[in-house]
């Protein structure tokens, strides 16, 4: 007699993930560049918050997504004041770069 086939069952979203080492590296870097955002957000004027993403992480370098060009050059500004607020929550930094998105309407 021959075994009877398991059924296939269907991964969820984070159990795919948690499978795959490159899936999982890629969604810890989402989440530490999530968390980045949050400690920043104190510093980022009220004006633009809502215009910054959290984009990707690549060592110690990390992008910001900003919707136009108004909110970038308001972020530069205060760019000085981004890397030593992310020193203080125990990530190092060497460089934060800007992406002008276009703004989907």
């Amino acid at each position: 007699m021959k075994a009877a086939k398991q059924p296939y069952r269907a991964l969820t979203f984070s159990e795919a993930i948690e499978s795959s080492a490159p899936l999982a590296r890629l969604s810890d870097l989402v989440r530490q560049s999530a968390a980045m955002l949050e400690a920043v957000q104190a510093v980022l004027p009220a004006a633009i918050r809502a215009s910054v993403q959290a984009g990707p992480v690549d060592g110690e370098n990390w992008c910001l997504l900003v919707k136009g060009n108004a909110a970038a050059a308001k972020l530069r500004q205060v760019m000085p004041l981004l890397q030593p607020r992310l020193a203080q929550q125990g990530w190092k930094v060497t460089a934060i770069r800007l992406k002008v998105v276009a703004d989907r309407r």
